[in-house]
């Protein structure tokens, strides 16, 4: 369950963090309207586009207790960047202007700027834990195999704003060119009343390492997961094949998947994935490199702004 508390009132500035890539529109006139309703309530606010300045300021005015919350202005990866840039006790709060804002659903926050002003202002916060891959932070879910593989053309390809219809091209040519290599994903499984501390070895085509029970196109692959349990959701389908893809899919789509043989769930602290041939991750939607990769648990890594119904 998630355990809400109350920011200091001390904190009476605001940077937001804007990303001119985020989604298929630049959101800078939304961006504008929330600086002036927090100016409108006392608040100093000040937008940036340099990450460097604002994990500089974000830290000098975190360490004075000067510092409200961060925005970040974007998509789910603008947030993840922050994650990885901003010092760990930062209280963030989102403005969702990406493609899919899969955290902002999660945590049921609107793009309506009077919404994200109201919950900043009320200062409701909770803790939620991270992932870790290798050295980069994420807060959704890490992927690897066809998936990720879309992510990488589509980054590759990218020249400006991700809309819906940017992964028509690199979904179509991960269908006649990624080979599905077996993956081996090494769980690290805590100690329970029923089992000892142990680790558990699965060989599969697919794998995902859960934080939040998200996905694109509202997709649960991991319905159960649970973003404060201390422990990541990992879910591996044993199959390749497009055949097998759109059959996992549909299961997916049903809710049906994690009682199918050929599908593994478990719960664990850390994940190794490693493969014989050289396999994309991505991160929150994001390039995260190749195989191997070691993954971990960041337990109660991140401070979020919910709002009152979160």
């Amino acid at each position: 369950m998630q355990s809400n508390f109350q920011l200091p009132t001390t904190g009476r500035r605001v940077l937001i963090s804007r990303n001119p890539k985020a989604g298929a529109r630049s959101g800078l006139p939304t961006v504008e309207r929330l600086a002036e309703l927090l100016a409108a309530q006392g608040i100093v606010v000040e937008t940036l586009t340099d990450i460097d300045e604002l994990s500089s300021k974000s830290e000098r005015l975190l360490r004075n207790g000067e510092l409200r919350c961060v925005v970040s202005a974007g998509g789910d990866g603008t947030v993840a960047l922050l994650a990885n840039r901003l010092p760990k006790d930062t209280p963030l709060a989102v403005l969702p202007l990406g493609t899919e804002n899969l955290l902002s659903k999660h945590l049921r926050m609107k793009g309506d700027p009077v919404e994200v002003c109201q919950t900043i202002c009320d200062g409701r916060a909770a803790k939620f834990d991270a992932g870790k891959a290798g050295e980069q932070v994420f807060l959704i879910m890490a992927g690897c195999g066809f998936d990720a593989e879309v992510v990488r053309r589509l980054h590759v390809e990218r020249t400006g704003h991700i809309h819906h219809l940017s992964y028509i091209k690199p979904i179509w040519d991960s269908i006649h060119n990624y080979e599905y290599p077996e993956l081996h994903i090494h769980c690290e499984i805590p100690a329970s009343d029923s089992q000892p501390a142990h680790t558990r070895t699965i060989t599969a085509r697919w794998a995902f390492v859960v934080n939040l029970p998200r996905y694109a196109g509202g997709l649960r692959i991991a319905p159960d997961a649970v973003g404060n349990d201390g422990l990541l959701d990992v879910c591996t389908f044993k199959d390749g094949s497009l055949w097998n893809g759109l059959r996992y899919l549909s299961g997916v789509i049903l809710g049906q998947h994690a009682s199918w043989d050929d599908c593994v769930t478990v719960r664990a602290e850390k994940i190794r994935i490693e493969s014989d041939e050289p396999v994309p991750l991505q991160l929150d939607g994001d390039p995260g490199g190749f195989l191997p990769v070691e993954i971990e648990v960041l337990p109660s890594h991140l401070t979020l702004l919910v709002p009152k119904q979160s």
